[in-house]
């Protein structure tokens, strides 16, 4: 499976450290996906969040994570026999990673589970120069977490998308308008300590950017899911933009720039960011 290795990473630049991780790590990601279209997870989830942003629409940054969401609620859904799907696509290629299940301290809905592996050894696997392999911890791990919400809110539209490499096959995920409400949960309703999620913000640009609409009714429904809305109450796009100033105006943008930085190549991007910037740039949000 070198070749097959080989022409994935011949997709990505490989000049630095991060080039390497980041592209092993997506590598790993696109592997895992494969292994779920075998295993026919993909007959009742569906993939979200910004590493499906970044796989199939071209998002130009890099996400760790990869997110998966329930068609319909299912509390004694099992993850397991899908991990294994995922360790056999990842052997298949030689690679040398665990999946393990992650078991929660907790009830919650969402199942997690964390692919891990020797950075060093799946490096030089990838044939990666010497010199920068050896710039590594012996002991450093790439990991990248899974996770699946096993009670999802209702309203999603989905689609299929086909990927190509290392074989052709196929994911189901949600459409652009309800990855885009996603999203907006995300940057509305995650508290934050010390290190806020820049990479959620960098996103929302991009959906501007792209004159995504978000899918008003199905954010609401993700709100009073996760209790920061009230089903008797309102919501429409005014009182999305007040609640989106509201959130920018409690940030420090340095901090929302920090943690954006290592996953972009182009560090101008940012430059423009602050309340202002955001505040201003919302203005243009569309709805549906």
């Amino acid at each position: 499976m070198k070749e097959a290795l080989k022409n994935l990473l011949d997709t990505y630049p490989l000049q630095t450290q991060e080039n390497y991780i980041n592209a092993l790590r997506e590598i790993v990601q696109q592997i895992a996906l494969l292994g779920l279209w075998r295993a026919k997870f993909f007959e009742s989830a569906a993939f979200y969040g910004a590493t499906a942003l970044r796989i199939f629409y071209g998002l130009n940054r890099f996400s760790e994570d990869v997110d998966f969401s329930l068609l319909k609620t299912n509390p004694s859904f099992d993850l397991t026999p899908y991990l294994k799907a995922i360790q056999d696509e990842l052997e298949s290629f030689s690679f040398q990673f665990s999946v393990e299940r992650k078991v929660k301290s907790r009830v919650s809905q969402i199942e997690s589970a964390f692919i891990k592996g020797n950075t060093t050894t799946n490096l030089i696997l990838v044939e990666a120069p010497a010199n920068l392999i050896s710039r590594f911890h012996q002991n450093q791990k790439l990991k990248v977490k899974l996770e699946v919400d096993i009670d999802p809110p209702s309203g999603a539209k989905y689609e299929t998308k086909f990927l190509l490499r290392p074989i052709p096959f196929s994911v189901r995920l949600y459409t652009l308008p309800n990855l885009f409400a996603g999203k907006l949960h995300a940057v509305l309703c995650r508290g934050w300590q010390n290190r806020v999620k820049g990479r959620y913000f960098y996103d929302l640009v991009w959906y501007l950017g792209q004159k995504t609409p978000c899918h008003l009714e199905h954010l609401k429904l993700r709100m009073i899911q996760s209790g920061h809305w009230d089903d008797s109450r309102e919501f429409n796009r005014s009182i999305l933009l007040q609640l989106l100033d509201e959130r920018f105006e409690s940030l420090d943008f340095e901090k929302v720039k920090a943690d954006v930085r290592p996953f972009i190549k182009d560090q101008d991007e940012l430059s423009l960011w602050d309340k202002t910037f955001f505040i201003e740039i919302i203005k243009d949000i569309k709805v549906q």
